[in-house]
């Protein structure tokens, strides 16, 4: 039986935080999908604010949220069916971590690792617009406008 496609648009507030030339990114424990910690923006609420809030509830220290880097809409088959989601993804400043072990995650079903930025290709993060778009936007100019990337599979 197919199941039923949602009819609803998940808006996630996701941050990249960069240390020596490094990004840190989250495993989900029990799934494996790597993603740039935060998650979802609830009903009325800010998307920097639920980003911050995220970040403090994953990782248990504050985390400064900083400029918008971009957008990535996509469009993918989960386990509970069809699903669309929209990443607002932010700078994050977060003097509390250090690059040289992975920080320890506050939620029982998260890992945070470390990953060279010029290997973030290759570290599985999703979706893949995200993992090829981030380290250009890092490198642009702070007065450079946010660009949004479309995707779909």
């Amino acid at each position: 039986m197919m199941k039923k496609a949602r009819k609803e648009i998940e808006i996630l507030a996701r941050g990249a935080c960069v240390k020596n030339e490094k990004i840190l990114v989250c495993r989900n424990r029990k799934h494996g999908n790597v993603y740039l910690p935060g998650g979802h923006v609830d009903w009325g609420e800010d998307s920097k604010h639920a980003l911050a809030r995220e970040w403090r509830e994953e990782l248990g220290v504050p985390g400064k949220v900083g400029r918008l880097l971009g957008v990535v809409e996509q469009i993918y088959k989960a386990r509970s069916g069809r699903t669309c989601e929209i990443s607002l993804v932010f700078e994050v400043r977060c003097p509390e971590i250090s690059t040289k072990e992975h920080p320890p995650a506050a939620e029982d079903h998260l890992e945070f690792e470390w990953v060279p930025l010029k290997d973030l290709r290759k570290s599985g993060l999703l979706p893949v617009a995200m993992a090829e778009q981030v380290p250009a936007w890092l490198a642009r100019p702070a007065t450079a406008a946010a660009r949004w990337i479309g995707f779909s599979r």
